[in-house]
């Protein structure tokens, strides 16, 4: 029923493909047809599958046998000359300790949580790559637009270049500098339509729609670091590593229970001459932990040390999720500052100096070049201040997502 149901989400979702997508649609479109969450969730499902067969017994076995056939002597290969001929049809069932069927159920309802814990970590995985392609496909979208804008304020003065020339107003060289500065702006350009190109390919990727379109406002750039401090007990990478630990605890309780004896029973039918008549045995057989200290203690020491090594490993991925998280906001901090002095200081003084060339061009007093090389600034300070912008957005989405509780 829940395949069912993620197939017809998936038939929904491609229905609506090439529809502009904002931020929180990007996520669900993730959610809903990113092909690692359905594999994930069909781990789980198998763990459940083979949870159901965890504790159960062994088959039965059914023995067929022919007992004491005489092979020597005066009835050697003839039936029915010896009373001790007889034909076998037998019955069997091994019964392991309940100690052991106790130990394989918690060691498959332990694969269950270690399959969603690693269900948990591909989608928030998921999550974040979304995020971050939409992230990178919105301001591939402003900086070509920004360029684009530069490009048509520019074109007049490129069209007046020839015509000064020939007035005598403007050197021929002069001509030349406008044509190297309009190449070197679509150069820029094709840049950044290849930038977009590789960000909508990634979201393609994530979100299955083969045309995605960046529409709206990015996240929040504002981050709270003692929340994100808070919640990285419940990061999903650490619970699957608690998954993980409650599995090796799991293969600990296997191994003390090889030293509880199994049994089995069987019961056969045996058939003989008629002039005899036939028989029926029972028994029943019981095994004999005896050499623990050659065969069980030391797997028991090994699993032991291998809950030992999950215990390290958590503790492990809890301080580098602490450690990786103080660097990222560390990080945050200098983009956002970099954003701002790029966004109040550098892109205005980008704005006058083209403002203030452009009158002085009117007036004479300023050359074709001079006016290029400001709006060439321009277009610099447009882009590097709409880079710097995205690294703060980038580093809001990854910082929420990586290491925020999913109801942030």
């Amino acid at each position: 029923m829940r395949i069912a149901i993620t197939l017809a989400a998936t038939l929904l979702a491609s229905a609506a493909q090439a529809a502009p997508l904002t931020y929180a649609q990007t996520l669900d479109a993730a959610a809903a047809n990113a092909p690692a969450l359905r594999a994930a969730a069909l781990q789980v499902e198998a763990a459940k599958a083979s949870a159901k067969a965890a504790g159960a017994l062994p088959d039965p076995k059914l023995a067929l046998g022919l007992d004491n056939f005489p092979v020597s002597g005066p009835p050697a290969g003839r039936f029915g000359v010896d009373e001790m001929t007889m034909g076998r049809v037998g019955f069997s069932q091994d019964m392991p300790s309940a100690a052991k069927r106790q130990a394989r159920i918690g060691r498959a309802q332990a694969d269950i949580v270690a399959a969603g814990a690693e269900g948990a970590v591909e989608a928030r995985q998921v999550r974040v790559a979304a995020a971050l392609a939409w992230i990178e496909l919105l301001y591939a979208q402003r900086k070509l637009a920004a360029l684009d804008g530069v490009v048509a304020q520019l074109a007049p003065l490129w069209d007046a270049a020839p015509s000064g020339v020939a007035s005598g107003r403007s050197r021929p060289a002069q001509a030349l500098e406008a044509a190297q500065m309009r190449a070197a702006l679509e150069d820029r350009r094709s840049e950044a339509v290849s930038e977009l190109g590789r960000a909508r390919a990634m979201l393609t990727r994530w979100t299955g729609d083969t045309d995605p379109q960046a529409v709206g406002e990015a996240p929040d750039l504002d981050l709270a670091p003692a929340r994100l401090r808070a919640a990285i007990d419940r990061n999903p990478a650490l619970l699957a590593k608690d998954a993980a630990a409650r599995q090796a605890q799991a293969d600990v309780a296997l191994a003390k229970a090889d030293k509880r004896p199994d049994w089995s029973w069987e019961v056969a039918y045996q058939r003989r001459d008629p002039m005899f008549g036939d028989m029926v045995s029972a028994g029943v057989s019981v095994s004999l932990p005896l050499w623990g200290k050659s065969r069980q203690d030391p797997m028991i020491a090994a699993r032991a040390a291998s809950a030992g090594r999950a215990d390290a490993q958590r503790e492990d991925t809890r301080r580098a999720l602490s450690a990786q998280l103080e660097a990222d906001l560390a990080d945050h901090v200098m983009h956002h500052e970099q954003w701002l002095r790029a966004r109040d200081t550098l892109l205005p003084l980008a704005k006058q100096r083209a403002q203030l060339e452009t009158a002085a061009y009117g007036a004479g007093t300023a050359g074709l070049p001079d006016v290029l090389a400001a709006f060439s600034g321009l277009a610099d300070a447009q882009l590097a201040t709409l880079d710097r912008e995205a690294a703060v957005a980038l580093d809001a989405a990854r910082l929420t997502l990586t290491y925020g509780s999913d109801d942030q």
